[in-house]
C-alpha cells in the first residue's frame, strides 16, 4: 500500500470529528429541547444538578429553571456569549462559585428567584455589565453590602423581595444609577436611612412593604425626583413626618401605608391633612388607615375620625389651660386673702400698743 494511501485512510477517521467540532455550536444537550431557528434551549424540569455541556454557542436564552441544581460552578457558561436570558429559578442553588457568570457580558436578563442564596458573592456583577433585569426574590439573603452589585451600571429592575434581609451598607446600591424599579417587600428592614438611595433619581417604584420598617430618616426620600409609587404598607410605622414626605419633589407619587400600627393622636392627623394638601402626593390606601393605639380609638379608621382627634385635642388642651388658670387665680385669692388677714392683726396690734 503506498504511502499516499495510507495518508488518505488515515486521515477518514479524522473527518467525523472534525465535522462533529464543526457542528459542536449547534449540538444540543441530551435532555433539553433546542429550536434553532429562535436559538432557544428549553431545560425546564429536567432534574439535573449542573449545567449542561454541548449548549450551543449562539443560544439567546437558556432556562433551567425547575432543576435541582445547587452549585453553580466556575466557567460554567463559557462560550455562550450570544446569551441574553438566563433563567434559573425553582432551583437549590445555595452557592454561586467565583467566575461562574462572568464570561456572560451580553446578559440582559437573569432569574434566580425562589433558590437558597444565602449571600451574593463579592464577584457577582463582574462581566455583567449588560444585566437590565436581575431577580433575586424568594431566597435567603440576609445581608447586602457594598460590593457585590457593584457593577450593575445598567441594571433597571432589581427583586430583592421575600429574603431575610436585615441590613444594608448605606452603598449597597451606589453603582445603580439608572435604576428604575426596586423592590425589598417582605424582608426584615428597621430602618430606612439617609444615603442609602442616593444615587436613584431614576428610579420609579419603591416596594417596602411588609417590613419592620419604624423609621424613615428625614433624607432617604429625599433623591428619588421621579418616583410614582412608594409602598409602605404591613411595617411598624406608628408616626411619620410630613417633612419626610415632602422631601419627595416629585411630579407624582401614589403612597401606600396601611397596615401599619399607627398611633392616631392629633399630630398623625395633621400630618395626612397636611399630605392631601400637596398636589403631587396621593395615598391611595388611605380610607384603609386603621387605629393601633389608643386603646378607645384602636380598630377605627383615620379617615372615619375626621377632625375628631384634634378637636378632642383641643378641648383637653382648654380644660386644662381652665384648671390652671383657675388654680392660679385660686391662689392670687388665698395669698390676698392672707395678705389683708394679717395686714388686719397688724393693724389691731398697733392700735393696743398706741393705747
Amino acid at each position: 500500500m503506498s504511502s499516499s494511501r495510507r495518508t488518505k485512510l488515515g486521515a477518514m477517521p479524522l473527518l467525523p470529528l472534525l465535522l462533529n467540532a464543526a457542528l459542536g455550536f449547534k449540538l444540543c444537550p441530551s435532555s433539553c429541547l433546542c429550536y434553532e431557528s429562535s436559538d432557544l434551549v428549553d431545560c425546564r424540569s429536567r432534574e439535573l444538578l449542573r449545567v449542561p455541556p454541548s449548549v450551543p454557542h449562539d443560544t439567546w436564552l437558556l432556562d433551567l429553571s425547575g432543576n435541582k441544581l445547587m452549585v453553580v460552578r466556575t466557567r460554567s457558561f463559557v462560550g455562550l456569549w450570544s446569551l441574553r436570558i438566563l433563567l434559573m429559578s425553582n432551583n437549590s442553588i445555595q452557592t454561586l462559585q467565583p467566575q461562574s457568570l462572568s464570561s456572560l457580558q451580553f446578559l440582559e436578563r437573569l432569574d434566580l428567584s425562589f433558590n437558597r442564596l444565602r449571600w451574593i458573592p463579592q464577584d457577582f456583577s463582574q462581566g455583567l455589565s449588560s444585566l437590565l433585569e436581575l431577580r433575586l426574590d424568594h431566597n435567603l439573603l440576609q445581608h447586602l453590602d457594598s460590593t457585590s452589585l457593584g457593577e450593575f451600571e445598567n441594571l433597571k429592575k432589581l427583586d430583592l423581595s421575600y429574603n431575610r434581609i436585615r441590613t444594608m451598607d448605606v452603598r449597597a446600591f451606589n453603582s445603580l444609577s439608572r435604576l428604575s424599579l426596586l423592590s425589598l417587600e417582605a424582608n426584615r428592614l428597621n430602618v430606612l436611612k439617609d444615603g442609602l438611595l442616593s444615587r436613584q433619581q431614576s428610579l420609579e417604584v419603591l416596594l417596602l412593604g411588609h417590613n419592620n420598617i419604624s423609621v424613615i430618616e428625614t433624607e432617604a426620600l429625599a433623591p428619588l425626583r421621579r418616583l410614582t409609587l412608594l409602598g409602605l404598607q404591613g411595617n411598624q410605622l406608628q408616626h411619620i413626618r410630613f417633612k419626610t414626605l415632602l422631601e419627595l419633589q416629585t411630579t407624582s407619587t401614589h403612597l401606600q401605608m396601611s397596615l401599619n400600627p399607627w398611633t392616631c393622636d392629633c399630630e398623625l392627623q395633621r400630618v395626612f391633612r397636611k399630605i392631601h394638601h400637596v398636589r403631587h402626593l396621593h395615598v391611595e390606601d388611605y380610607r384603609d388607615i386603621v387605629c393601633h393605639a389608643p386603646p378607645h380609638q384602636a380598630g377605627s379608621s383615620l379617615a372615619s375620625l375626621d377632625s375628631q382627634l384634634c378637636v378632642a385635642e383641643t378641648a383637653s388642651v382648654l380644660v386644662i389651660t381652665i384648671t390652671v388658670m383657675l388654680a392660679v387665680i385660686g391662689a392670687l385669692v388665698k395669698a390676698e386673702h392672707n395678705r389683708k388677714n394679717k395686714q388686719a392683726v397688724s393693724d389691731t396690734e398697733s392700735q393696743r400698743l398706741e393705747k
